[in-house]
């Protein structure tokens, strides 16, 4: 220690201003690869303050909607729909909805939501289910803004979601309010926060306790029923949360989510009912429109925020109550056709939530949002009776091949408007956007624009503008139209993608090479060090030499390779574990040899597979990737329910292994003389200690503890202003110098006291398992920091260099790895603690 203190205070290096630019400059270093790293993977998207408005439809070369003389004058498109019913059902699968006969194995949630199959089979033409496609990531803010600004909400949106900010790019809701149409809302309080002064009537109601299963959806049936029958609003959202948090809590295949699936069956048919009482000519809903969706979908064990197919296939039904004179024939060919339970057929279509927007804006005749790059969906647009030309036609077949022209030629001035508008904005954001695309993507879509501008202003020459004639020998230059308009639109949502959904390869290996480099200069300065603080290097035999400092690297190589791995990623805490599990093995077979430490090194060895164990049981989340799943997919918990053997050792254990805890800190404590606030600190650890079982038990379903205590929450609570004390307290005492005559002695105090203080909210934040964790940790750190000196001797002249501590330094690593991945946390958004935020 004296030769270190000396060699600070000489001038081998400068001094402490060489010292310290060395650090910055290490800092430095991090910072950029940091930076560029993140550029390159955290993706982000310019959100512009431009708004569509009606009067821009004069720059476009489209078809105004009021060309014809005959029509009544308009916005963007000519208004299908007088009223619109949003009923958005949280987290949907789309084999909630459609019937089995569409899957290859029925499971016991299907088939409840028999509403829709019935609507479906009965009214072809006006009622239709489809299989909506989310983009990720699909956690619900994003989602919502997704549909409402037409855009693609990029992976750094995620960290929005526990504090929402209005949105500020022009949106669906804003296009709504700006055009005087009046928009109730109800239900998940989300809505609110996007869109804090849209509403002319709201009925929020608070989502994060996902715990609660009916508080939002009855809170939207109380209200929902009284506000059909009102006439003082165009748009009403009614947003149900009881599908999402029954799966957060309990998956899909659990008895609350079949109840409310049943529940959400019988509400849809009570909507569907007070719509068709009042559909009659004159009524408040003869030209109302039903859409019920999902914002996303769910795991088996329910959740969502990836982009696996289970969480992007969600489901949306559309309604119209006023009904198109024939069913359209098929524009897209993408649909798919079963016959149900009752022997009818029903078909269903895919349908993009990037096209939500426009799709809406058209039947409403709203400007589209102007960031939105969907397309306007030519079956849902098609649903709405309003899209149609019914008044002309004075035949009564159905089959009259003028109805489908007409409705081809209005759709496709839609798609004409929509893809002016979609190529305006893609010029704005390359124009103002610090990251806009490439001039050669953007050549390639301008061709595209060009080429299908060209084909419109041949094909509408031929549109007969007296809506008593007809031009049938122009229906397959229109489909030709369709085809040309809906490719450059696919085009445009493909470049969208690369850019914002895509990782900018460049970037990232930039920073990864600058980061390696600082990797480098540390081994570089260490080495340095030593030699100039007249340290040892390794001389000794090749093999003792091998495994004592470059085995190490070579694992931290290989954990570090493994990143480069989407699913070695997936995996991090299996191949740490079995990267600690390969050290400990070496560690073995030299206590063997030696004869010396022997406990140690079989402690160490028995841990690792415990912690693989808990590895497992924090995958249960992944219903793909673990292995008690595997064995056995009825099983959530791992744990037989019926044995109230292992029910009950699953309540008593983390209050033995809590007791463990408190007692090896109590006999660290007693060590120690007195360290006057320090100790008291330990104390007040101690005590949290003896409160945190309470806590337990009071939640507890087996112990039945009353609920005392501020139901639940008073003793979370004491422990967070006891652990914010404590640490202030600590903190203070580090940064106060005191001459000690045991200098050694006095930082173990502070580091036993800075570890303790936070140690009791740690803990009652990680739930019942974050006793055993802290144990795995103690018993781990405890048989690394004794291993330690195994193969240190005399002879040894490795012996006091920095780099005989690779290996201990390295298995300190994979252990935290280990614990971390052992707490149940996972490397995904569904993989965050969320129940962590509902403690106390």
């Amino acid at each position: 220690m004296s030769s270190r203190r000396a060699f600070w205070r000489s001038e081998n290096w400068g001094g402490w201003e060489w010292a310290l630019a060395v650090f910055l400059g290490i800092m430095l270093l991090h910072s950029l690869a940091i930076l560029l790293f993140t550029r390159g993977f955290l993706l982000t998207r310019s959100e512009l303050s431009k708004y569509s408005q009606c009067e821009d439809i004069s720059e476009s070369p489209c078809f105004p909607p009021n060309h014809d003389q005959n029509a009544n004058a308009s916005c963007w498109t000519k208004p299908a729909v007088d009223r619109l019913v949003i009923i958005v059902l949280d987290a949907i699968r789309i084999d909630f909805v459609a019937p089995s006969a569409f899957f290859a194995e029925k499971k016991p949630w299907m088939d409840k939501l028999k509403v829709f199959h019935e609507l479906a089979s009965q009214n072809q033409s006006s009622a239709r289910i489809f299989k909506a496609i989310a983009d990720p990531p699909t956690t619900s803010l994003q989602r919502l803004k997704g549909l409402t600004t037409g855009g693609l909400p990029t992976f750094i949106d995620v960290g929005n979601s526990f504090g929402a900010p209005a949105i500020i790019e022009d949106n669906l809701i804003q296009q709504l309010v700006q055009n005087g149409k009046r928009v109730v809302m109800m239900g998940d309080d989300t809505w609110v926060q996007l869109f804090p002064h849209h509403f002319t009537t709201s009925y929020p109601f608070p989502s994060f306790n996902v715990k609660d299963l009916d508080t939002v959806d009855n809170g939207c049936i109380t209200n929902l029923f009284p506000t059909l029958y009102k006439g003082d609003w165009d748009v009403l959202v009614a947003h149900f949360l009881g599908v999402d948090h029954a799966g957060h809590i309990f998956g899909v295949d659990s008895t609350p989510m079949i109840e409310k699936l049943e529940q959400y069956n019988e509400l849809i048919k009570k909507v569907v009912g007070v719509l068709e009482s009042q559909s009659g000519p004159g009524g408040l809903h003869e030209n109302t429109m039903l859409l019920v969706m999902g914002d996303h979908g769910q795991t088996l064990n329910g959740d969502h925020g990836g982009g696996t197919a289970e969480e992007v296939e969600t489901a949306m039904f559309a309604y119209s109550l006023k009904k198109p004179p024939t069913p359209l024939p098929a524009v897209d060919d993408n649909s798919s056709c079963q016959l149900d339970m009752h022997g009818k057929w029903i078909c269903i279509n895919s349908f993009y939530q990037l096209d939500f927007a426009a799709t809406v804006s058209a039947l409403l005749g709203l400007p589209f949002p102007f960031g939105s790059i969907g397309r306007v969906n030519s079956e849902l647009f098609s649903l709405a009776g309003g899209t149609w030309n019914q008044d002309m036609s004075t035949s009564d077949d159905d089959q009259n091949p003028w109805k489908v022209e007409s409705w081809l030629q209005n759709y496709v001035n839609v798609l004409c408007i929509n893809s002016w508008q979609v190529k305006k904005y893609i010029d704005v954001y390359s124009s103002l956007s610090l990251i806009g695309f490439s001039e050669k993507d953007l050549l390639h879509v301008s061709e595209i624009y060009a080429q299908a501008q060209e084909l419109w202003s041949i094909t509408s020459k031929n549109f007969p503008l007296n809506k008593s004639q007809s031009s049938f020998a122009s229906l397959p230059s229109v489909k030709r139209l369709i085809n040309a308009y809906s490719r450059f639109l696919e085009s445009v949502a493909a470049l969208a993608r690369s850019n914002w959904t895509e990782f900018n390869l460049k970037m990232m290996g930039m920073g990864f090479c600058i980061m390696l480099s600082s990797l480098y200069l540390h081994v570089y300065l260490i080495k340095r060090l030593d030699k100039l603080c007249g340290l040892p290097t390794c001389h000794s035999g090749y093999f003792r030499s091998f495994f004592g400092v470059h085995f190490p690297y070579i694992v931290v190589l290989i954990r570090a390779f493994s990143f480069l791995s989407n699913s070695f990623i997936l995996e991090e805490g299996k191949v740490a574990g079995f990267l600690l599990a390969t050290t400990a093995m070496l560690h073995l077979r030299d206590a063997i040899m030696k004869k010396m430490m022997l406990l140690e090194a079989i402690a160490l060895s028995l841990l690792v597979p415990l912690l693989r164990i808990g590895i497992e049981l924090g995958q249960l989340k992944q219903a793909v990737n673990s292995l008690f799943l595997k064995l056995d997919p009825s099983k959530t918990s791992g744990i037989d329910n019926n044995s109230q053997f292992w029910m009950y050792f699953a309540e008593v254990l983390p209050i033995l292994a809590l007791t463990v805890i408190a007692y090896l800190l109590y006999k660290s404590l007693a060590c120690c003389s007195s360290q006057g606030i320090l100790k008291y600190v330990i104390v007040g650890t101690l005590l949290n200690y003896l409160l945190i079982p309470i806590h337990w038990a009071t939640d507890s379903s087996l112990l039945s503890v009353p609920m005392l205590l501020g139901g639940g929450n008073l003793i979370p609570r004491v422990t967070y202003a006891a652990g914010i004390l404590q640490l202030s307290l600590v903190i203070g005492q580090i940064f106060v110098r005191k001459r000690s005559s045991n200098w050694e002695e006095s930082t173990v105090v502070k580091a036993l006291a800075l570890l303790s203080s936070w140690s009791s909210t740690i803990i009652v934040l990680s739930g019942k398992q974050g006793p055993l964790v802290v144990i795995g940790l103690l018993i781990g750190g405890w048989c690394i920091i004794r291993l330690k000196t195994l193969g240190q001797n005399a002879e040894n002249s490795c012996s006091g260099s920095s780099l005989s501590y690779a290996l201990s330094m390295t298995q300190w690593s994979l252990l935290a790895v280990c614990v971390f991945f052992s707490s149940g946390h996972w490397c995904a958004f569904d993989g965050l603690r969320y129940a962590a935020a509902f403690v106390g």
